[in-house]
């Protein structure tokens, strides 16, 4: 393989990748702040019902997955993703201006369903692209768009929210995703085979690659077998688990400032940014170091634990002690986000390409359902007792069992995991 191919896919890809999940993440993680600026004042909406409007997004989420990626591994990822980013765009816009409580349920549950073939669509794009000895760290420019948006999108929705109000907030942050759906559409191709600026040689020697991987796991017929599979069905209970974590802490962390503190939206906006940065460095160096050992799950559970713990101390704190207690939030975020880039790189590892696609949608569908139980339960718990101490202890106990589950998960024999051919260069 030459250095250029490599430099190439990196630079080409990686940032089409990280922008398009950034506005699909941007889109789904801002009503947190509408929350803590008086949405449900505004509507006149309840703490229970506040908290299960909240989590209506995940159920859309969950159940179009994996009918997204079959159409996505079998058909084409451009031209889901392309539809994906006008509806998307469009439904959350039109957050903006709603004036009922159950149009906004509505939009909720639909902005989940036009988003839901996003993640597993983009991993399957990448598979396409990057060989075993990448993947993790693709994965992690992949995902970096969650916590990078976040970042951004904290400071940014509490100046927009402070200057004009939640709904010119969901306007004005929904209209990107329709944009960049034009520049999708003339920029992306589906494999490497289609693309005009890779030679003959490399497109050649990344195929040839890529087919030694594939030789190198072991056949699995069909999507039935692959669920079946212990090791999927392990990875789905823990990343249910783990979603409960993250998007409890996601959804919530705004008004949890907001409640815990005197501080205004744009200081809120700002002390909500600062886990994501963390949360990027975090990223970054664990992907690197997961493919520089080619190890996965070493780099998964141990970050999950340091979150357990984070968010235990954060209970044991109670809610006297502001600016410690946020200090632990930091770490927990951090830490969660750490092993994102290892863990998608673990499916497929374990499993051929026919079925490798479903398995990441079933995984993050299972994921999607962990995300609508934690933003569920914390915004329920938050609201029910006044205080986030008991929702640490419940994603405390959630990052606990995704830490059992994740040291079940058995890899592959050392036999098999050396047959696949290196990608050399820069980049790889």
């Amino acid at each position: 393989m030459t250095s250029s191919l490599a430099v190439r896919r990196w630079w080409t890809i990686m940032p089409i990748v990280f922008i398009t999940y950034s506005l699909a993440y941007l889109d789904r993680a801002n009503f947190g702040f509408a929350s803590a600026a008086g949405i449900n004042q505004d509507l006149g909406i309840g703490k229970g019902l506040a908290s299960l409007i909240g989590a209506l997004f995940f159920l859309g989420y969950f159940f179009f997955q994996i009918p997204g990626a079959i159409y996505a591994e079998r058909r084409s990822v451009k031209k889901l993703v392309f539809w994906s980013l006008i509806l998307w765009g469009g439904c959350a816009s039109l957050t903006g201006v709603v004036s009922n409580v159950p149009s906004l349920m509505v939009i909720r549950f639909l902005l989940g369903v036009v988003e839901a073939a996003v993640m597993p669509a983009m991993l399957i794009f990448i598979s396409n692209w990057f060989t075993k000895q990448e993947r993790s760290r693709a994965n992690t420019f992949l995902i970096l768009g969650n916590p990078v948006t976040v970042l951004w999108m904290s400071v940014v929705s509490g100046y927009l929210v402070h200057s004009f109000g939640w709904r010119h907030m969901f306007i004005a942050e929904g209209a990107p995703a329709v944009v960049w759906a034009v520049c999708w559409w003339f920029i992306v191709k589906d494999k490497p085979a289609q693309v005009s600026w890779l030679t003959r040689a490399d497109k050649d020697a990344l195929d040839a690659a890529l087919r030694a991987e594939q030789a190198a796991i072991k056949p699995v017929r069909n999507y039935g077998e692959a669920f079946r599979s212990p090791a999927v069905i392990k990875l789905c209970a823990q990343y249910f688990c783990w979603s409960i974590g993250v998007y409890g802490f996601v959804l919530w962390l705004p008004s949890i400032l907001k409640n815990g503190s005197t501080l205004g939206m744009v200081e809120t906006g700002w002390l909500s940014a600062l886990p994501y940065l963390a949360a990027t460095i975090a990223m970054l160096v664990v992907s690197w170091a997961s493919d520089k050992l080619d190890r996965r799950k070493a780099f998964v559970w141990p970050f999950l634990l340091v979150g357990a713990v984070a968010f235990a101390a954060s209970y044991a704190l109670g809610t006297t002690h502001f600016w410690l207690s946020y200090a632990l939030l930091v770490i927990a975020g951090a830490a969660m986000y750490a092993p994102y880039g290892p863990f998608f790189a673990i499916v497929p590892e374990l499993l051929p390409k026919n079925v490798a696609g479903g398995a990441m949608a079933l995984i993050n569908s299972m994921g999607a359902l962990g995300s609508f139980v934690g933003s569920y339960v914390v915004g329920y718990l938050n609201g029910a007792t006044g205080t986030p101490a008991a929702s640490y202890a419940f994603m405390s106990v959630a990052l606990v069992a995704a830490v059992i589950f994740t040291l079940a998960v058995k890899p592959q024999s050392p036999a098999v995991r050396t047959l696949a051919t290196p990608l050399h260069g820069k980049g790889s």
